[in-house]
């Protein structure tokens, strides 16, 4: 079989034609050659194909492309009619020649073979050779010479590279596979766990939007305490009262409307009546952990209404009992859900020693968390009972008026002023703001503030749900 680079008939023509068509639309998919409703039957599948982490096309490719394991070189012996395509234009044609493999070819002194290892018959020949009968020499290498297309290698080493390919290629087909069967595996058991989420949102609809809708409110009401306390004198009693009035309604509406439930025993560390499912103990700890938080956040803006006009050791005083506040909120919340908890475990259903047993293990679990919260909460009161200020001491005249009498934060008159033990002169107010939220110098960036208690004075909550 000879195929010739010219012209070709108009049916042969038209078939090159819708073959290279229907080529070009495949290739022009690339990696995209899937069914339509591949990206819904296997979603994973797909993106690890068409993200290039799968790439099974570009291992058929490889295998397509013919390895050539000889030489070229020019053949200036004319062919036959049959082999070139009369009428065309170009003098300078190539065609090539399909050799079975048991031909045999004989050109002369100055042909030559370039077998071609491809798909057919296990082993075919590819010939390439020049119709041109005045080829010359081609870079300085004449008609009758070799050219080689691949430098010539030892066996040895051809031997050691063809093992190291292999091995290469045989461990990313593996790889490939793992993660094909993975992708596989979740594809089967996620339109499963999607269903079983459905009918668990289904049987607790009211429960999962509640837990949803206390949740935002939380989050919102810690961003409008921390924006009220950031205004200090610029505060207004009336929009204050109004926010801590808003808070306690949403609190009594929660509880009021599940009156029924037993979500206020836990409030006074009473367990439950009645043995609570899991799913029920989870949401009882939610609403309350909640709940609580939203009440801290409505006491939060009375102290603010208290400290509105506050300055200078006001300031540092609304700081300190605003941190006060939230580790007593944090030493409660721990306690709260040990009711729940305690009446879940202690199920004599289950067996008295086992159930006695979780029960036991459960409160050495929590009694570890609860010392930690309590040795913060009494930091936080030694913090509000010092009269001194743990990072500076109170400046003299003779002091602010060698410093210039100019706060560096405020680019005011200094007022209470406050001497760092960088000799550093600031506003207390200014400073003590400052510290809510660095630990160094604003000037010379030394370490000023000691970092033994994380401080509340911004007005913020912790987000933090504490189910355990």
């Amino acid at each position: 079989m000879e195929v010739s680079s010219g012209s070709s008939s108009p049916a042969s023509g038209g078939a090159t034609g819708n073959n290279s068509n229907s080529n070009s639309n495949t290739s022009s998919f690339g990696s995209m050659q899937f069914p339509a409703l591949r990206f819904f039957q296997s979603p994973l599948s797909f993106v690890l194909d068409y993200s290039g982490i799968l790439s099974p096309s570009s291992s058929r490719r490889d295998s397509d492309v013919p390895v050539v394991n000889a030489g070229v070189v020019a053949d200036s012996r004319p062919h036959s009619p049959t082999a070139c395509t009369s009428g065309s234009s170009n003098t300078r044609e190539v065609s090539i020649r399909i050799i079975g493999a048991g031909e045999h070819v004989d050109r002369g002194s100055g042909g030559a073979t370039v077998p071609v290892q491809g798909e057919e018959n296990g082993g075919s020949l590819g010939r390439v050779q020049s119709l041109d009968n005045q080829v010359g020499t081609v870079n300085g290498v004449g008609s009758d010479e070799r050219v080689p297309l691949v430098a010539p290698s030892s066996p040895e080493h051809a031997g050691d590279t063809g093992n190291g390919a292999e091995d290469s290629s045989r461990d990313s087909a593996h790889q490939r596979y793992d993660i094909q069967q993975i992708a596989r595996w979740i594809e089967q058991i996620l339109p499963f766990s999607l269903l079983l989420l459905v009918v668990f949102i289904r049987q607790h609809l009211q429960g999962f939007f509640v837990t949803i809708w206390v949740s935002a409110v939380m989050y919102r009401s810690n961003d409008v305490v921390k924006k009220q306390t950031a205004l200090k004198g610029d505060r207004k009693i009336s929009v204050l009262v109004s926010i801590a009035g808003a808070f306690m309604l949403h609190v009594v509406g929660v509880y009021w409307w599940y009156r029924s439930d037993d979500l206020l025993y836990p409030l006074v560390m009473l367990p439950p009546k009645a043995i609570p499912p899991f799913w029920h103990a989870i949401f009882t700890i939610l609403v309350n952990d909640t709940m609580v938080r939203q009440a801290g956040m409505a006491f939060k803006c009375l102290l603010l209404i208290y400290y509105k006009n506050g300055r200078g050791h006001n300031y540092r005083r609304q700081g300190q009992v605003l941190t006060v506040v939230e580790y007593t909120l944090l030493l409660y919340r721990a306690l709260l859900p040990t009711p729940v908890w305690y009446r879940f475990f202690l199920n004599k259903d289950n067996g008295s020693l086992f159930s006695s047993l979780t029960t036991g293990l459960y409160l050495t679990f929590k009694l570890t968390s609860v010392v930690e919260k309590v040795q913060s909460f009494f930091a936080s009161i030694r913090a509000l009972s010092r009269k001194d200020i743990h990072y500076g001491s109170h400046a003299t005249s003779e002091q602010v008026n060698a410093a210039g009498d100019l706060c560096a934060i405020c680019q005011e008159k200094i007022h209470a002023p406050i001497l760092l033990r960088c000799k550093h002169i600031f506003c207390e107010d200014c400073v003590s703001e400052w510290f809510e939220r660095e630990r160094t110098c604003p000037l010379c960036r030394s370490v000023v503030k000691p970092a033994d208690l994380r401080t509340f004075g911004d007005g913020s909550t912790s987000l933090f749900f504490q189910f355990f």
